[in-house]
């Protein structure tokens, strides 16, 4: 009996709490991450594509570290979220300045927040690959328009750097958005509806 029923590879702490809310019990598992560029798009990729793509890419990667370091053969739940505009995919901003290119981008806009999540299941005996199971939450969210100075003193903070398009729905920046068409926890990076099925399907235990 394990003190846990699951892996997250995530170091976000909004997943983690939002995991932790709905009462279930995991470990955060840190697979090393590859080298280069961080999580580039493919040529034609969508940007569903794309965001499910990497999700699986993470899930994958951590279930092959728990295998070499001979951890606890549990699920891997693995995440990405996704801001775009069109095509054009805003991912987390590099620096200040990247930050409030992409406030400028997406204000006054209509966009799309997808979040895919991915399961990596212990496979039947004989199997080395996991079984996957995956979803894709699409949120619609629209932005009012922000003036230059409260662009500039929102990437100021340390609000900006982690997340996708440059902004958390669950922090200050919950005052540029005006409505949103979809899960408000799919656009914190973790939709609630679709990993609690995700998780019902395996037989992952949600404890009250």
């Amino acid at each position: 009996m394990h003190a846990y029923d699951l892996y997250l590879a995530s170091r976000s702490p909004r997943r983690r709490e939002l995991l932790t809310q709905m009462g279930i019990r995991h470990q955060v598992l840190l697979a090393p991450e590859p080298p280069g560029e961080d999580e580039p798009r493919l040529e034609q990729e969508t940007p569903a594509d794309y965001v499910l793509r990497t999700a699986r890419d993470k899930a994958l990667r951590g279930w092959h570290w728990l295998q070499q370091q001979k951890l606890p053969c549990l699920p891997v739940l693995a995440c990405d979220t996704c801001v775009s505009l069109g095509e054009t995919i805003f991912g987390k901003p590099r620096d200040h300045d990247e930050a409030v290119t992409f406030l400028k981008h997406l204000s006054g806009t209509g966009h799309d927040v997808r979040t895919a999540v991915v399961l990596a299941c212990p496979p039947a005996r004989g199997n080395p690959s996991p079984v996957l199971i995956e979803r894709v939450c699409h949120t619609r969210v629209w932005m009012r328009t922000l003036q230059t100075a409260e662009i500039e003193h929102y990437c100021g903070s340390k609000e900006p750097y982690d997340k996708a398009g440059g902004y958390g729905i669950q922090g200050p920046a919950a005052r540029f958005i005006t409505r949103i068409d979809g899960s408000h926890t799919g656009v914190m990076g973790l939709p609630l509806f679709e990993t609690l099925g995700i998780l019902e399907l395996a037989g992952v235990p949600i404890h009250d």
